[in-house]
């Protein structure tokens, strides 16, 4: 009887071992370090990220321009030449790019 819930409680171990391998390798692979990954299982969800590459255009072989959104900003980037160059900045992000946002409020050209 013994026997049989030491093999239980062994193979119950294995299981859980096993499903917490899992989740840290996908965190890891996911592009959490090593750390980071492993205090995925005990710690608090992360933080939304602040930082995302919108868009992205080849321009020839060499240039690309890509435009960049960081807390709700955007910037227009050009890289790939002899120097890479900010084009633009401070770029509101469009009501429709950011989910949950509300609607543009229309303004009647009669009373301008």
């Amino acid at each position: 009887m013994w026997d049989m819930l030491f093999y239980l409680a062994i193979v119950l171990f294995l299981a859980v071992a096993m499903i917490g391998g899992a989740f840290v390798l996908r965190q890891y692979l996911g592009g959490a370090g090593p750390v980071q990954a492993v205090s995925a299982l005990f710690g608090p969800k992360p933080l939304r990220r602040r930082l995302s590459v919108t868009e992205q255009f080849n321009l020839d072989n060499r240039r690309r321009l890509i435009l960049v959104r960081r807390d709700n900003v955007e910037h227009l980037i050009m890289t790939g030449g002899p120097v890479d160059i900010v084009l633009e900045t401070g770029i509101g992000v469009s009501e429709e790019a950011v989910p949950g946002a509300a609607a543009p409020q229309r303004v009647d050209p009669t009373l301008a």
